[in-house]
């Protein structure tokens, strides 16, 4: 049961995508954008600190 109901999510979660990028490539555009932008942030914070790790914990 909970596999169905998975597969229908991820069917869903999958139409609307391709609806927003067809209805508003622009839009979409700008949410690849700001997804990325948190990617490369996210790494740039473990970047940090694993420096910090690396430097002994020091403030």
């Amino acid at each position: 049961m909970a596999v169905n109901a998975k597969k229908i999510v991820v069917y869903v979660l999958v139409v609307f995508v391709l609806y927003v990028i067809i209805t508003d490539p622009v839009q979409a555009a700008k949410y690849v954008q700001i997804g990325f932008e948190g990617i490369s942030d996210a790494a740039k914070a473990i970047g940090d600190f694993m420096t910090w790790i690396a430097d002994g914990a020091q403030n």
